[in-house]
């Protein structure tokens, strides 16, 4: 593919006859374009937490924001750019450059919940709802293919995958959402668990990257103090929104100050996408200073939902990282396994001793108790 730095940039809208064939056009191009920029329209958030609760900065209160709203709303739209390290985007020898914008048709205007301001400024910026509900992705369909196509850091060598975010934590709970079509888990941890599973460790979500820079705002404001255009499209339209973030990723990668992997290793797995102080909102957010009260995801013992449980099972990881048990029993092969992996399936492990405490009777209850207090 030749250059595409002064390429017209042409979004390619994705419906539900032409998911196959787009596609495949990613899976050609991701390989030499591995940076991948991602931004999701939905309706808004309509669980909202306290301004004292968004003060505090607790992320397991904030992580149960974000699964209610994902787990009660629907995807609207999914955006997708992708570049090489240059910032060109793919062109497939053709006069233009493409970005991609998958419309759903899970959304049903009649029948779900949204928040009204939120649907009223996506109408504005020109989201057919009609034609989505008409014509539009299964969500079912997209995650199946998705990973059919191998477009999933872990399939076919896409190890090397970056993907870039603004403020992604409700985007990446919707691919989750997606992917696994199953709720969000129950705990932050195990979140992250499966993030790393599907989509590895090189993600970087550039609103919480520009604050250690000192750049405050939205995406059109720091894209305005970066001097980066808006080269199509409007904002609130995910496949424009993607590419701007994508451009102001390039910009930050290009400068001086753009070491992000040194960045990334400097404020950790889950300050860096910003899943410790997050809020639904857009407003400035105060990062701690202090290190990540969650430990680092482990990539050897994802933490699946029942669809796609690898072999090797783990335990709730609440009670994993500092519950009270030192190892567990299998009642399915009557083999003990200490605090790492399994070779069971989950439901069969019991724990066997506890550590100076009695063994609670109701272990999930337990789990549940202990977050709460926290």
């Amino acid at each position: 593919m030749s250059n595409s730095s002064n390429k017209s940039v042409v979004v390619r809208q994705v419906f539900a006859e032409d998911l196959d064939s787009e596609l495949l056009m990613i899976k050609a191009a991701i390989l030499r374009y591995p940076f991948v920029s991602i931004d999701i329209e939905f309706p808004g958030t309509i669980f909202k937490p306290s301004k004292q609760m968004i003060r505090e900065g607790n992320p397991i209160i904030n992580y149960h924001y974000m699964k209610l709203n994902v787990d009660a709303l629907q995807i609207i739209q999914l955006g997708l750019s992708l570049s090489n390290a240059q910032g060109n985007l793919p062109n497939f020898d053709s006069p233009f450059s493409y970005i991609w914008e998958f419309n759903f048709k899970d959304f049903d205007i009649n029948r779900d919940r949204y928040a009204s301001d939120s649907i009223e400024l996506l109408k504005r910026q020109g989201i057919d709802f009609e034609k989505n509900k008409e014509k539009g992705i299964d969500s079912k369909d997209f995650a199946k293919k998705f990973w059919d196509y191998g477009l999933l850091f872990n399939r076919y060598g896409l190890k090397s995958i970056t993907w870039i975010t603004f403020h992604g934590t409700y985007d990446f709970g919707f691919m989750l959402k997606i992917l696994t079509q199953s709720p969000l888990p129950l705990h932050l941890h195990s979140f992250v668990h499966q993030l790393a599973y599907f989509f590895g460790y090189n993600i970087f979500d550039l609103k919480y990257t520009f604050k250690f820079l000192g750049l405050l705002g939205g995406l059109e404001k720091i894209a305005q103090a970066l001097n980066v255009a808006r080269i199509t499209g409007s904002s609130h339209q995910a496949g424009s929104d993607s590419l701007l973030t994508l451009r102001c990723f390039m910009k930050l990668k290009n400068t001086e100050v753009g070491d992000l992997d040194a960045k990334q290793e400097e404020l950790g797995f889950l300050d860096y996408w910003g899943l410790i102080n997050f809020h639904p909102g857009d407003s400035a957010v105060v990062i701690e200073s202090r290190p990540s009260v969650v430990p680092k995801a482990n990539l050897s013992t994802p933490c699946m939902p029942s669809g796609f449980l690898p072999e090797s099972a783990v335990l709730d990881d609440l009670l994993r990282l500092e519950g009270p048990f030192v190892d567990y029993h299998c009642n399915s092969c009557s083999a003990d396994c200490a605090r790492k992996r399994y070779h069971c399936q989950k439901q069969f492990y019991a724990p066997k001793r506890a550590r100076g405490n009695s063994v609670p009777k109701d272990v999930s209850e337990a789990a549940e108790t202990k977050t709460i207090s926290q």
